[in-house]
């Protein structure tokens, strides 16, 4: 199988190709210039392998929750090729992207929501492969919940935005990348879990981008 991989949930702008169970991947920080680079950055992949958009037999993209622009960015390219080529698109949870790009056990993942709230989800690692303990949810940084058992780790930037929120051991630097989507999204294509195109949408979880002025008084 081989299928090209969108992230741009953050301020991090990541492409990678799944060909054959190995994955050549680039990231850059993009600001707010994600939909200029991606694919400037997935030509230039497509070029260290020598392969092009005809190759591909499915898309992958980091489905949300994240910045509303950058998750709508990834999930137009992605419909875009797999519209174009007929192929399948699969979304996958950012927060479970962060699980997997941190190689631990145990993973509260945590993005800054902006609005002083932040996204978050708790996910496990059993019998080689994620599951989720407690779902995304938009929470406040004082809300953030603490799964059941020991060994947590919170991952993610909304623990450098808001401090460690509870958690002994954080790490801020954890972002969601295009390669762990990757991997994600591999196994699920292999078992026919991509979907048309057009069924193929972002997971905002929070439906506002800002607050009115008596929302905010209250605050």
């Amino acid at each position: 199988m081989r299928f090209a991989a969108f992230e741009t949930s953050t301020e991090w702008c990541s492409v990678a190709l799944w060909l054959e169970g190995e994955i050549a991947g680039i990231e850059e920080r993009a600001g707010n210039r994600h939909s200029e680079r991606v694919l400037p950055m997935l030509e230039k992949l497509f070029n260290m392998k020598n392969i092009a958009a005809s190759h591909l037999d499915a898309v992958a993209f980091g489905a949300g929750p994240g910045s509303f622009t950058g998750l709508r960015i990834a999930c137009g390219v992605a419909q875009g090729i797999a519209h174009a080529r007929g192929i399948p698109a699969i979304g996958v949870s950012t927060l479970e992207a962060i699980a997997e790009e941190s190689a631990e056990e145990r993973v509260l993942a945590c993005l800054d929501a902006r609005m002083r709230e932040v996204y978050c989800s708790a996910h496990e690692r059993r019998d080689g492969r994620w599951h989720e303990v407690i779902p995304a949810l938009c929470t406040a940084p004082a809300a953030v919940p603490k799964p059941p058992g020991e060994g947590w780790i919170g991952c993610g930037n909304g623990f450098a935005a808001y401090g460690p929120m509870g958690y002994a051991r954080v790490m801020p630097d954890i972002h969601p990348t295009a390669s762990a989507v990757a991997r994600l999204a591999a196994p699920r294509l292999a078992a026919g879990q991509g979907v048309d195109a057009a069924l193929a949408v972002p997971v905002y979880v929070r439906d506002k981008v800002a607050f009115t002025e008596a929302e905010r008084s209250l605050r």
